[in-house]
């Protein structure tokens, strides 16, 4: 009941589903590994809707747009079970069956008995081989409804690896698919890495300092004490890395008053706790700059009792002073499509025409980025998607402007940005750094190291 509130929520309310999930779960009395069977069923539903609706449409003569949206629902939560679980079959059907006989009555539940039997009759990999086009001719479509995305991701994906493509797709997809582990973030001088594993049961992340790794299922995080002690923080490994990377840049000339940060684009505020903190050990200062007033609050409530101003603004026109700032991160507002393992119904929400308007966003922000940082200073441009227009598409138009443009931009160089991440395996030919799942165990997260010098 819990899992199918979960994507009625999504689907009527347009709920995000890491919001609206943990008020199900405590209105439902759900704890421990009924919480977790809850979250895997509904997570697990969202995540592989454009596979589950393909084969629910091989095993009805009704179109899908004519199934009434609750029976649909219902639909893909026991497909789910039948196809990616190791629920009984018939638990998998009796109980799916059950709950549509209570809400729409028998011949609804007959409806969906018949649907889901068909279902139960072929393994997902055999429903794939039947549905799929053939790998030989169209290997990204395989690929798609094999990992269950929808194409155009797909092919961003296959655009982003290049020419490892062929030989790395099936595995980019298959992790994006997968549930991930929870990441968590040790706040600089309030706790070690070693210290918060020990505490939380987890393992010390492979490659940020900060970072420790919690098995999928782990439960409420934020139930955690170090979580609700403000010890610690949810934060992806990848989004660790980047923001560190930006540390990690030597200046040539330190400012011997400690060096001014900037975090243009802050909420909810996760990468400000992480630079703030860090900031304060050094005796800097950081200012963080939100649009939203509403994610502003989370930003000062993340950096209670550190070096932070936030301003609540928009960064392309913040009313800060020009070549002013050392250091600049700019986690630029993004289609997300780097932490779809994350965000289960993102990828069946977005569209490829978002990705246009959001890249004249990111170029507009890194633009005003890269006025702020003072001559010598270092700008991060940071995404959480491998979209190339969202990646190196925009440090090229910002790098390389033309015409009138061009008089305007200031004079920047791009970085190797691989020296910054330092124990980081197969990163790539550089300058930029894009991170993978099925490499490196984080988000797609996407790192551009600029010097303004000019």
């Amino acid at each position: 009941m819990a899992a199918l509130e979960l994507l009625t929520a999504v689907r009527v309310r347009n709920a995000y589903a890491n919001l609206a999930l943990p008020a199900i779960l405590r209105r439902h009395g759900l704890r421990d590994r009924d919480a977790a069977l809850a979250t895997e069923l509904g997570y697990g539903t969202l995540r592989a809707q454009g596979l589950l609706d393909a084969v629910i449409d091989a095993c009805t003569e009704r179109p899908l747009h004519r199934v009434e949206p609750p029976l649909l629902d219902a639909l893909r939560l026991g497909a789910y079970q039948l196809l990616r679980t190791r629920v009984p079959a018939h638990a998998a059907v009796d109980t799916t069956v059950e709950l549509v006989r209570v809400d729409a009555g028998s011949r609804s539940a007959g409806f969906v008995n018949a649907v889901l039997r068909r279902v139960g009759e072929q393994s997902e990999a055999a429903w794939v081989e039947q549905l799929a086009p053939d790998p030989k001719e169209d290997a990204i479509g395989h690929a798609a409804l094999a990992h269950a995305h929808p194409r155009w991701i797909a092919q961003a994906f296959a655009d982003a690896l290049g020419a490892r493509a062929d030989d790395e797709l099936d595995a980019a997809l298959a992790a994006d698919d997968a549930r991930p582990s929870v990441h968590l973030l040790a706040r600089p001088g309030e706790v070690t890495a070693e210290e918060l594993a020990l505490v939380t049961g987890g393992e010390v992340a492979p490659y940020s300092p900060y970072g420790v790794h919690l098995e999928p299922g782990s439960g409420d995080v934020g139930e955690l004490d170090a979580v609700r002690e403000g010890l610690a923080v949810v934060q992806d490994e990848g989004s660790q890395l980047v923001a560190l990377a930006l540390t990690r840049v030597p200046l040539g000339d330190q400012q011997a008053d400690g060096e001014r940060w900037l975090d243009l684009c802050a909420g909810p505020g996760g990468k400000s706790a992480l630079l703030g903190g860090l900031v304060a050990l050094e005796g800097g200062t950081l200012d963080a700059v939100e649009p939203a007033e509403h994610r502003a609050d989370l930003v000062r409530r993340a950096v209670d009792g550190l070096p932070v101003t936030v301003h609540v603004a928009d960064g392309r026109t913040a009313p800060l002073p020009d070549a002013a700032f050392d250091r600049v991160l700019v986690d630029a507002p993004c289609t997300g499509l780097g932490a779809l393992r994350r965000r289960p119904e993102a990828r069946w929400r977005r569209r490829p025409e978002d990705v246009a308007e959001l890249s004249r966003l990111q170029r507009e922000l890194l633009t005003a980025a890269l006025r702020h940082a003072r001559p010598g200073g270092v700008v991060a441009y940071v995404t959480c998607s491998p979209h190339l227009a969202e990646t190196a598409g925009v440090v090229a138009a910002v790098t390389r402007p033309r015409g009138r443009a061009a008089a305007e931009a200031v004079e920047v160089e791009q970085l190797d940005a691989r020296p910054f991440l330092p124990g980081v395996p197969d990163l790539g030919p550089g300058p930029g750094v894009q991170l993978w799942p099925h490499r490196h165990g984080t988000d797609a997260m996407f790192l551009a190291l600029l010097r303004r010098i000019g």
